[in-house]
């Protein structure tokens, strides 16, 4: 292995681990090497902009451009750094995170990374950082993710905000935290905190299940199987409610719902 190749290797690595600062040294090392390296560009224009370093970001992500003119990261880091040094209230002004490498740990069943849907504005998405606690927050049949100053960033898929609207009305509680984040894709890490006493036999995210009914050798699993048996577990569980408790939740089986549409 020669020297970019193992300089290559940790920056990445430090760049998981959130270390944005030895990310730099390394990639300044990198493009001494070589003046051309554009991801090494991009990894010091990323790790500068996580430092609020927005000048050398700028000209990091400049330098990525003239090395390849169409780049749609830097283009897009470029946009964001314009609308993050405008004149924002105070409670908006970014800190900076520093993040435990194992905040991101996937556990079965308790954890899932998903990309919101429906995101909000620019210069609100624009503000939002890797590693950032946001709360989960009930609206209707929906799921909104928001910032703890209640700023809308976007909205839990349809299939999810359904189950954890049954979640969270039974008292479950979930911390999320900000997992990849840019002016066009917003990913949130939710992870089980504590199960509400109604839904302490489901899981979270029965999507998880597959692994185990993998492990059990189960013939021909396909995708579609795999929504049934998410489809099935959520008509169980909000079965198990009482009338009452159904009548403040959103759900209703699919069939009930084509019934009604007729």
């Amino acid at each position: 292995m020669d020297i970019i190749e193992q300089l290559e290797n940790q920056a990445v690595n430090a760049a998981v681990n959130f270390d944005w600062k030895l990310a730099i040294d390394i990639n300044k090392r990198l493009v001494k090497l070589d003046k051309k390296n554009l991801a090494a560009y991009l990894r010091l224009g990323f790790a500068s902009l996580q430092l609020q370093k927005f000048n050398e970001a700028i000209k990091f992500y400049r330098k990525a451009l003239k090395i390849q003119p169409n780049n749609n990261v830097a283009k897009e880091n470029l946009e964001r750094i314009k609308i993050l040094r405008l004149k924002t209230p105070k409670k908006n002004k970014k800190s900076i995170i520093y993040l435990d490498p194992n905040l991101f740990l996937e556990i079965t069943g308790k954890t899932k990374s998903v990309s919101l849907v429906n995101l909000g504005q620019k210069n609100l998405l624009a503000l939002v950082s890797v590693g950032q606690e946001v709360i989960l927050k009930i609206k209707k049949r929906k799921v909104e993710v928001r910032s703890k100053y209640n700023e809308y960033i976007g909205s839990l898929p349809d299939d999810l905000s359904r189950r954890l609207l049954i979640f969270l009305k039974a008292k479950s509680k979930y911390r999320v935290y900000i997992k990849e984040a840019n002016l066009s894709r917003i990913t949130v890490f939710i992870c089980e905190e504590k199960k509400g006493k109604k839904v302490q036999q489901y899981l979270s995210f029965p999507q998880n299940i597959q692994a185990q009914i993998e492990e059990m050798q189960v013939e021909k699993e396909s995708d579609e199987e795999s929504e049934e048996v998410a489809a099935v577990d959520l008509e169980k569980l909000a079965d198990s409610l009482t009338t009452e408790e159904k009548d403040y939740l959103p759900y209703q089986p699919e069939n009930e719902d084509e019934e009604t549409e007729e």
